[in-house]
């Protein structure tokens, strides 16, 4: 199964940020919409991911929820008719969430590097390191902390969880008060 090192942090915009990756990229910005329906899953987190373009994916992924880089298993599958799928999977699994959010992609060697402006939430900056077949966690960790040194990213900065947990977070809190 793919895996790559991944990790999120809070940023104060993704405008003040393009300058600072943008001499570390050796390709991009590519600007993407996405809308992300999440699913009910007991074995990690499914998600359909459709595009401004109508394209959609079909992603399972599996990680831990903690601050900082983590390790990342995933699969992902082309869908041709997302709105059916989407459908589909709410119907037999339960819709859990749905992230909705304007991405800037940077390509830096192997790692992707997004800037993300998340509707509802704000600015984040998320880094994913793909790894080889047989590459050991800790040398993408190592690049991961390399990179956001470069960047001027404080650990305190860093999130755990994905932005549909962040989202539910803010909605139960509004609910609650």
């Amino acid at each position: 199964m793919p895996r790559n090192i991944d990790i999120k942090a809070v940023i104060p915009s993704v405008d003040a940020f393009i300058p600072k990756v943008t001499p570390l990229a050796d390709q991009g910005p590519f600007e993407l919409i996405q809308d992300d329906t999440f699913f009910s899953c007991k074995t990690g987190r499914l998600k359909l991911r459709v595009l401004s373009t109508g394209e959609g994916k079909l992603i399972f992924y599996r990680r831990a929820d903690k601050k900082g880089p983590k390790e990342s298993f995933y699969l992902h599958l082309p869908v041709s008719q997302p709105d059916v799928m989407r459908d589909l999977l709410a119907m037999s699994y339960g819709q859990t969430g749905r992230v909705h959010k304007y991405r800037l992609l940077f390509l830096t060697g192997r790692t992707r590097i997004h800037l993300d402006n998340v509707s509802g939430l704000g600015h984040f900056l998320e880094i994913e390191v793909i790894l080889e077949e047989n590459e050991t966690t800790e040398t993408g960790v190592t690049e991961a902390y390399r990179l956001l040194e470069r960047l001027e990213i404080d650990r305190s900065q860093l999130i755990e969880g994905a932005y549909v947990d962040l989202l539910a977070k803010k909605l139960s809190t509004a609910v609650g008060t």
